[in-house]
């Protein structure tokens, strides 16, 4: 059979096991709230979805020890800088396989000063500056695949990172610190741990410290060698463990919309060290709060951000999830998600890519009043409360183990 036969042949089978999801109404675990659409929580996938398929297939291979790592990035906004959504996705498919291994990127938020997921903490005793992709007073031209970054000019402080109880990551035995290798700084490892090897890649833009044990913790003193360059600028961490699993990089930024990681011009340089498998898009909350929101320009940020992503990794996976409801400062209901969920089927066909129907999994048109009414979302009517957040990660990881499952080779 020719490969491009093979490839119809596969796509139809996969579009088909998503209709008949749909059909056959597969349950959820619990439905506990009547207005939400268990319904539609299923993944909708393009006519070509033979990326979807090797997604799947690696995810086959890394159950079956064939392969010792799988590699998802989630990107959006404050939905997923709050980390509950995150984390209950990454907590499911960990225990796929029981696994400890495979990773986290981890920025500092703390010391950033702003709001941290709790599965980790960060901290200094020095002063640093934060600079996001999402606003143009913090904006700042050497920006990452993170979209945000902290500076220092103190002659002397440290800084570190210490994993929290959860269920996904707990320990790692390498670790790379993202930063700008300015010349006029040097940091060593402040901990009593014992390091088999430190290797400095400038090319690759990060310093990787392997340790001969696991450790939850790492502590760095950081002090200037002399005054020509100012600014050290870290850019996050990747806490790797060597044990199979997944590696999560949960990549969220407050304020972010779908054209602020345009801006960030070491974005691929940076995501190619990661070479994601599945990249998930949740942007489009701040592009609706926008009077001027139009589809086209969504669409148009879209395919950058999509286009980036495939140039650094062919083969890799995109799950679209439409924008959640929202209101406009409160009052307001919002109508303009209506066209972003427009926009992202359109983007399927265009660039073979899934969706995850968010927006109508909520229910629709004004639905996050629901969802605020029983404790879900804020009063904002924008964010939703942790539990809502762990609703959705849940959700999200339901539909794609449909998905994958049907079309596993492992059964």
């Amino acid at each position: 059979m020719g490969s491009k036969l093979y490839k119809i042949v596969l796509s139809v089978v996969l579009i088909y096991n998503g209709i008949l999801m749909a059909q056959t109404d597969v349950k959820p675990a619990v439905r506990t709230y009547s207005f939400i659409n268990y319904n539609e929580n299923y993944i909708r996938h393009s006519k070509d979805s033979s990326l979807t398929l090797n997604f799947f297939n690696k995810m086959d291979d890394l159950r079956s020890g064939k392969r010792n790592r799988v590699v998802v990035a989630h990107y959006g906004g404050s939905h997923i800088q709050a980390g509950n959504w995150g984390e209950k996705f990454i907590s499911n498919c960990q225990q796929m396989g029981n696994f400890e291994g495979g990773g986290l990127w981890v920025f500092p938020y703390k010391i950033a000063k702003t709001n941290s997921p709790h599965f980790f903490v960060s901290y200094t005793n020095g002063k640093w500056k934060r600079f996001r992709c999402a606003t143009y007073k913090e904006m700042c031209v050497n920006l990452g695949m993170a979209g945000i970054a902290t500076v220092t000019n103190d002659s002397s402080n440290t800084f570190g990172v210490k994993l929290t109880k959860n269920k996904h990551h707990e320990k790692f035995n390498s670790i790379k610190v993202y930063h700008n290798f300015n010349e006029s700084f040097d940091f060593v490892l402040a901990n009593n741990i014992s390091v088999c090897s430190r290797t400095d890649s400038m090319e690759k833009g990060f310093t990787k410290f392997v340790f001969d044990d696991f450790i939850d913790s790492v502590n760095f003193v950081l002090w200037r060698k002399d005054t020509l360059k100012k600014d050290f600028m870290l850019y996050g961490f990747s806490l790797e463990n060597s044990k199979p699993g997944f590696y999560y990089a949960s990549f969220g930024v407050n304020g972010a919309s779908s054209n602020s990681y345009l801006k960030c011009n070491l974005f691929a340089e940076q995501l190619s060290t990661i070479k994601p498998d599945l990249v998930i898009f949740s942007l489009g909350v701040n592009d609706t709060q926008g009077k001027d929101f139009t589809k086209e320009d969504y669409i148009e940020n879209y395919d950058s951000l999509i286009g980036a992503v495939r140039k650094v990794s062919p083969d890799c996976a995109i799950l679209l999830t439409t924008t959640s409801d929202n209101y406009i400062r409160r009052k307001t209901a919002n109508k303009r998600p209506i066209k972003a969920q427009d926009a992202m089927f359109e983007l399927m066909e265009k660039h073979h890519t899934s969706v995850w129907d968010l927006y109508a999994i909520m229910g629709g048109y004004k639905s996050i009043y629901k969802w605020y009414r029983v404790g879900l979302a804020s009063k904002d009517k924008v964010h939703f409360s942790p539990k809502g957040y762990q609703i959705l990660g849940q959700m999200m990881f339901d539909a794609l183990d449909k998905s994958y499952r049907i079309n596993s080779k492992i059964k």
